[in-house]
């Protein structure tokens, strides 16, 4: 299975701005689905989270804005994590246009894993690091996607 997730997502018109192009909140909302569904597609789906008392909070985000996108465009959202500490990752994100693979944004997610009781950083457990593989490169990741798409 490969370490990077693809989420595809076609451009509404709910998702555009006044300036015509995709706001920036947008982008966001499509990280934090593309992190979902990578996780559960990696056999961690919230349920699993949920059962164990702990989760992923988010520490930061950046989002670095290359090329607007606009109405129809069709866009490759394109994540993997990039390195696991004990209780912390870092999960990279880079938005394709998929006619002609152009980047228009590139962000990166710090998390930290949480007890959801006392709501204080815990130790992910080995089983769930096992489940992920790192990607430290965005070079190597696009490498990655190229032998996806």
């Amino acid at each position: 299975m490969s370490a990077v997730y693809i989420k595809t997502i076609r451009v509404e018109g709910d998702s555009i701005d006044v300036h015509g192009h995709v706001n920036n909140q947008e982008y966001l909302r499509w990280m934090q689905e593309a992190a979902i569904e990578h996780s559960a597609r990696q056999t961690w789906p919230m349920e699993r989270y949920l059962e164990l008392g702990a989760s992923w909070y988010v520490r930061s985000h950046f989002i670095e804005y290359l090329t607007p996108a606009r109405l129809a465009d069709e866009i490759l959202a394109c994540t993997w994590i990039a390195d696991m500490g004990s209780r912390r990752c870092t999960r990279k994100t880079i938005f394709l246009r998929r006619a002609d693979r152009h980047r228009l944004a590139r962000a990166e997610t710090r998390w930290l894993f949480v007890n959801l009781t006392s709501e204080r950083p815990q130790t992910i457990p080995a089983v769930l690091r096992a489940a992920f593989a790192t990607i430290d490169s965005e070079n190597a990741a696009l490498e990655d996607i190229g032998r996806q798409l």
